[in-house]
């Protein structure tokens, strides 16, 4: 074993206050059913220290290991994962002078974030002995478990639902992963999953298991070592289907406030599709969990979440940044991504292209100030 220096102490249940050997291959809280998260001994680490060390370190996300769940350093399945860049973009009309930023995870293996999530949970995965994963997917998360799971030589099996483009069972299946179609919402397609796979597989359901989201914080470290601790983004602009991100940002800068190099952390917005907009609706009713959106309907698939499981860390998450949400109609969106590559050379993912759509609007409701500096986090590669 080549020790990683992880400082991974426990799981906890945020809704039960239950707390569980980490070692353990575990989903869900068994108590509640709630999502568990991972807590890390950052008492007994010198941030300042720590933070300083990381320039000698290669870039990409594994140079936080410490803060990240995996003990042995063999066991981590890695494809290189960059540091994503972070860029300034141009106003989005005239008459807006905010300072706009992007980062592009697009720039990761298998063309978007969900890269983050899967390396670093099927790294622990194999590390506590799984023999098969599986997940629903409206097509990214599948694509990059699907990759992963080869590079980590850990069978893998990805339910799409019916509406899902034929490509892109293509490209699962082009890592070797079985693809079953199933149902015609990705709510449909983990249904059937865990009926499947109840007595055979590993569930990487969207926070169906405590580990995607320490992949996703990593979005929280690059940011704070990109713009610096003093000029970070007052707020993140964020397309938002199952929320995982959301709980990670969140988590990510609130264990770098822990570790005393951040004094605040920037506001996160969520934005959905008008078509699927469950999160957004919750924020505006001021409701503890997201009401089942009943017929999600939308260009986007990794969008059209009618339900996100533990909707409450979520909101959570939000609510505690400050921050807020939005809904842009499916025309918005296109269009948008229209216009991030016409003018700024990026071909991003219509998830992604959500971001910009939403801008305009943020400012004219005062959700974003002209003297601040936005963040948009795009997502995902577009097909160019």
């Amino acid at each position: 074993m080549t020790a990683s220096g992880s400082r991974l102490r426990r799981l906890i249940c945020r809704a039960c206050c239950s707390e569980f050997d980490p070692n353990e291959l575990r989903g869900p809280c068994p108590s509640c059913g709630h999502t568990l998260l991972a807590d890390y001994d950052l008492k007994g680490l010198d941030g300042r220290v720590w933070w300083r060390g990381l320039r000698d370190r290669p870039p990409g996300l594994w140079r936080y290991r410490e803060l990240l769940p995996v003990a042995d350093s063999g066991a981590i399945a890695t494809l290189g994962e960059p540091t994503t860049p972070a860029f300034r973009l141009g106003p989005p009309s005239e008459g807006v002078r905010s300072g706009l930023w992007a980062k592009d995870d697009g720039a990761l293996p298998t063309g978007s974030f969900k890269a983050r999530g899967m390396t670093v949970a099927v790294s622990r995965a194999r590390e506590l002995g799984a023999q098969r994963l599986f997940a629903p997917s409206a097509g990214n998360a599948g694509i990059a478990l699907a990759a992963y799971g080869a590079r980590a030589a850990i069978p893998v099996v990805v339910y799409l639902p019916e509406r899902v483009d034929p490509r892109t069972a293509e490209r699962v299946r082009g890592y070797g992963a079985e693809v079953v179609r199933t149902g015609a919402t990705i709510r449909e397609a983990g249904a059937e999953a865990r009926r499947r796979e109840a007595a055979r597989g590993f569930d990487l359901s969207t926070l169906r298991e405590p580990y995607r989201v320490e992949g996703k914080k990593t979005m929280a470290f690059e940011i704070a070592e990109q713009f610096g601790p003093e000029a970070l983004p007052d707020a993140i602009v964020y397309p938002a289907g199952g929320g995982t991100g959301l709980v990670g940002l969140h988590k990510g800068f609130e264990e770098l406030r822990a570790l005393g190099l951040l004094e605040r952390s920037p506001r996160l917005i969520a934005v959905q599709s008008e078509g699927c907009a469950p999160i957004v609706e919750a924020l505006r009713e001021g409701t503890p969990r997201v009401r089942d959106w009943s017929e999600a309907r939308t260009v986007a698939p990794g969008l059209a979440v009618p339900s996100p499981f533990s909707s409450e860390r979520i909101l959570e998450a939000v609510r505690a940044s400050r921050g807020g949400g939005i809904a842009v109609p499916d025309s918005a969106i296109v269009a948008a991504g229209h216009d991030l590559a016409r003018r700024f050379g990026l071909a991003v993912a219509i998830e992604a292209a959500a971001t910009w759509a939403a801008v305009p609007a943020l400012h004219s409701s005062g959700v974003l100030r002209e003297d601040e500096r936005t963040l948009l986090y795009l997502t995902g590669r577009g097909d160019g």
